[in-house]
């Protein structure tokens, strides 16, 4: 099965590694270092605007971060 994350972007739903909320996130140093090396070695990719919240996913031995303005909650109830 598929997640649509927003925009015109779909994952797999066996890929995904974890939702995460923006905000709540990235006030840790640890996950500001995460994003910063994530964009460095290009595996964010966005999907919209102005992003609420990320999904980590991990397919083939790729990791991929995508920027989505969708909130978690919402990203939630369309997984189930």
């Amino acid at each position: 099965m598929y997640l649509n994350i927003g925009g015109d972007f779909s994952v797999r739903d066996k890929s995904i590694i974890g939702i995460f909320d923006l905000d709540n996130t990235s006030v840790s140093r640890k996950t500001q270092e995460f994003l910063a090396r994530a964009e460095k070695e290009g595996a964010v990719v966005p999907c919209d605007d102005l992003p609420k919240s990320f999904v980590l996913t991990a397919e083939y031995g790729i990791n991929r971060l995508y920027l989505t303005s969708l909130n978690t909650a919402t990203l939630e109830k369309r997984a189930k």
